[in-house]
């Protein structure tokens, strides 16, 4: 997402962009995560691209049921109507330039729309061949229990983070009952959780963190004490917090998977590494006794 919009940095043209993700690959990653809302469109034909002759080494994740109201204030609306989901995933394919979605997300629940209605039409789409696997971003327990009556759910997609742990206690352990993947986003805290957030750090309008409870300036000061924690704890072991942050949300169990963005070849270096880190008992416990932060997620 961070390549096309939310955290955009203008500096990274469309040709670093995709060099990145082909750095990427080239690194091992073959998980990419996108959506149709990213840019709105924008960020999928850019992967489709930077894939290009590629396609064989990588597991492409998409979404759909999510629209952008205002763009300048990120303003969402939801569709998950029958309808919309299947024109949604043709479009998909075409800027994705790919015969088939490995893994298609509802990004969202729409209110208006039973989700059975909308798992169904999903469901279609495997049926059709258009999509392999079927995901869910940001559902309850309840709600991966109606839908994977009619289809299995393959993936969950929902924060996760040293920060932002509301799934712990009953989507995650649903996953591993059920086989699923956790796939946790945002899992560096949108960039906070790296230590490269100052305490003075104020946000632009076009940046989405502007939005957010978390980001506000009395909050960025008062949850710099999280990030002070995992810094020590980072120093101990010779690596950065990201590293640290990242191993946390690899360490919740085999099917929790984790989905950093970033715009800079240094810091994909240093993400990939983290999956080599396995962090002590004494650790765990010292990071899982991290306070509360100050701010909501929205």
């Amino acid at each position: 997402m961070g390549l096309s919009w939310g955290y955009r940095d203008d500096s990274v043209d469309e040709a670093a962009a995709i060099d990145l993700i082909r750095q990427a690959m080239d690194l091992g990653v073959d998980h990419f995560d996108t959506a149709d809302v990213y840019g709105p469109f924008t960020n999928e034909s850019l992967v489709g691209r930077a894939i290009a002759g590629r396609r064989d080494r990588v597991l492409i994740a998409t979404k759909a049921g999510l629209v952008v109201e205002d763009k300048a204030n990120f303003g969402f609306g939801r569709n998950g109507r029958p309808e919309h989901i299947r024109e949604a995933c043709d479009r998909s394919l075409e800027r994705l330039g790919i015969d088939v979605i490995d893994l298609y997300y509802l990004h969202r629940i729409d209110p208006l729309v039973p989700v059975e209605e909308t798992w169904g039409s999903m469901a279609g789409l495997v049926a059709a061949g258009k999509v392999l696997n079927l995901g869910i971003s940001e559902a309850s327990v309840e709600e991966l229990e109606r839908i994977s009556r009619v289809h299995p759910v393959t993936a969950v997609q929902s924060e996760l983070s040293l920060w932002t742990r509301d799934y712990l206690t009953g989507v995650v352990p649903w996953c591993a009952a059920h086989g699923a993947s956790f796939v946790a986003f945002a899992p560096l805290g949108r960039g906070f959780l790296t230590g490269a957030i100052s305490a003075d750090a104020r946000f632009e309008a076009n940046d989405f963190r502007s939005k957010l409870p978390r980001f506000g300036a009395e909050a960025v000061a008062e949850n710099q004490r999280i990030v002070d924690r995992v810094r020590a704890v980072a120093e101990r072991r010779g690596a950065t917090a990201a590293q640290i942050a990242l191993a946390w949300v690899l360490a919740r169990g085999e099917h929790v998977l984790a989905i950093p963005g970033t715009q800079r070849r240094r810091y994909l270096e240093q993400n990939v590494a983290a999956a080599d880190i396995d962090l002590t008992p004494e650790e765990l416990e010292e990071l899982d006794a991290l306070p509360a932060p100050v701010g909501g997620r929205y």
